[in-house]
């Protein structure tokens, strides 16, 4: 199959997931074909409902692209919603700093991997700010963060508790009090 035509049939988020895995099969290791089958998976799972993509293709197919050599390839299982959480695990020591803050961000990521990003990076803690699965405790010491965007996400998360959502109201930024005055109507 021509390069013309694999990057064609990879732009097409209806092509067969078998098709795909075939694809990257065939082209493992050639970075640029590894991203695009990435980006192939991120289009189904991110523009539809999640749900429909769940199979153990896909599962498979991210499992071999949490190797890659790519970053765009390892970013997109960070994120993707059907990654396993063994493979999260993994990803949360990459080197690449945006990697780790979007398996920050991923609702699959276990309590005690989430845990380990307190002390990473502002861009790591900024996802770690937003999980619903952060701890209260973490979430907590977050609302005091220096960056006002990791206490924003704070601010905004669906798990920050009534006394946290009170202290980041009286915050000195106008974005972050309001968005806790706000999420309090809510409650």
């Amino acid at each position: 199959m021509e390069r013309a035509d694999i990057i064609r049939i990879l732009e097409d988020k209806t092509t067969d997931i078998k098709l795909v895995e075939k694809i990257l099969q065939e082209n493992i290791k050639d970075k640029e074909i590894e991203s695009m089958v990435a980006m192939n998976l991120s289009l189904r799972t991110s523009v539809y409902d999640k749900s429909l993509e769940k199979s153990d293709t896909i599962k498979k197919i991210l499992v071999t692209l949490s190797n890659s050599l790519s970053m765009e390839a390892r970013w997109a299982v960070a994120k993707n919603p059907h990654t396993p959480k063994e493979i999260l695990e993994k990803l949360s020591l990459d080197k690449v700093n945006l990697v780790r803050a979007l398996v920050a961000t991923n609702t699959n990521t276990s309590k005690e991997v989430l845990s380990k990003f307190f002390s990473d990076e502002k861009i790591v803690r900024d996802g770690l700010s937003g999980n619903p699965n952060t701890s209260l405790k973490l979430l907590n010491i977050l609302a005091d963060d220096n960056d006002k965007m990791v206490r924003l996400r704070v601010a905004e998360n669906k798990s920050a508790s009534k006394e946290i959502l009170q202290k980041l109201s009286l915050d000195k930024n106008a974005d972050v009090a309001l968005a806790a005055k706000k999420h309090l109507e809510e409650l």
